[in-house]
């Protein structure tokens, strides 16, 4: 991939998969302007965790994508826009799904038509596989209707309807680019792998997470950032919406005990009712069936989860979490 001098804007660059996006476009040659959300103590949250010679090679905007004006003033000149910036929590959607609202759909249409004005050559837009909603059939193409779940997933198809329509109404160079679960290091430990490692490695004899029962197809985050780059790059994926997985699904039971198994731990795993989404809610079972991208622009995934996990919990130990995960649901 030959990203050498293209004008690149990521939105959420501050956050799991947007660091890692934005420094292998760094990598890549491009030149890389990376909006995080406003704070008042400057932090760059996950872009932090940089080698200080690719850091110094990106523009770094604090903003909010709430603000439809710098959207627009930020997306002048640029060739290419990686939209990453969400609310992304879905226990936190239950209790405040206007905020979702707010930052998925209205900041989805602020980027859009930001791309719009200023004439971006190439938009994507993030999606996730819980658009999905538990699988009809498995694995999971996207021809498989969408589901809202929760508020979250359903501020996420909005999102994605709306640059549908950009791309219908306007024809705007727009792809809906949809990862399964990824995962890898500097993500939250909020999310399960990381709840799952942290609790490995803790002092307790314990590990206490929500079901052990939903499937997940893990995807590990650098082929994640490759798909991106990949899809940017491609014609073809002009309008399209496109998911990448691995096309394997393992419960979050068997992905406890690969974690155990690395880390030379034999824990009791207990469930907790706090923790598990309510029952109409719960998302039991992705795999991505990634054909799709597959045709469109040759991509597979590198890394088995077995090799993930392994580089989750080297970095875990080297960057103990700053929270105690056992405290909050997943």
């Amino acid at each position: 991939m030959n990203y050498t001098g293209k004008k690149v804007l990521v939105t959420g660059a501050g956050g799991f998969i947007g660091s890692h996006l934005t420094e292998e476009l760094v990598k890549a040659g491009a030149e890389v302007t990376a909006l995080v959300h406003y704070n008042s103590n400057s932090n760059i949250n996950n872009l932090r965790f940089l080698p200080k010679e690719i850091l110094s090679q990106i523009e770094i905007i604090f903003g909010d994508i709430q603000d439809g004006f710098l959207m627009n003033t930020l997306s002048k000149g640029k060739e290419i826009v990686f939209h990453l910036a969400a609310l992304i929590g879905i226990p936190y959607s239950y209790v405040a799904p206007a905020a979702y609202v707010s930052t998925n759909i209205n900041g989805t249409l602020n980027m859009l038509e930001a791309a719009r004005s200023q004439g971006v050559q190439k938009l994507l837009v993030t999606s996730t596989s819980e658009t999905y909603g538990t699988a009809l059939y498995a694995p999971i193409d996207e021809k498989h209707p969408m589901q809202g779940q929760s508020p979250y997933s359903a501020t996420k198809i909005g999102a994605d309807k709306i640059a549908e329509s950009y791309f219908l109404s306007f024809n705007l160079p727009v792809c809906v680019f949809r990862p399964f679960n990824t995962f890898g290091p500097r993500q939250s430990t909020r999310a399960v792998i990381p709840t799952i490692v942290s609790q490995v490695l803790s002092d307790s004899n314990e590990i206490r997470l929500g079901s052990l029962d939903p499937v997940r197809d893990m995807l590990y985050v650098k082929d994640t950032a490759r798909g991106f780059m990949m899809a940017a790059l491609a014609d073809s994926t002009i309008g399209e919406v496109v998911s990448v997985g691995t096309g394997r699904g393992d419960t979050i039971g068997e992905i406890v005990d690969m974690v155990q198994k690395i880390c030379g731990t034999e824990k009791e795993v207990i469930a907790e009712n706090q923790r598990i989404r309510p029952e109409k809610s719960e998302v039991m079972k992705l795999i991505c069936d990634y054909s799709k991208a597959k045709t469109l622009f040759d991509w597979d995934p590198q890394y088995s989860l077995e090799q993930g996990l392994t580089e989750v919990v080297e970095f875990m130990k080297s960057n103990k979490p700053d929270i105690d995960p056992s405290k909050y649901a997943i």
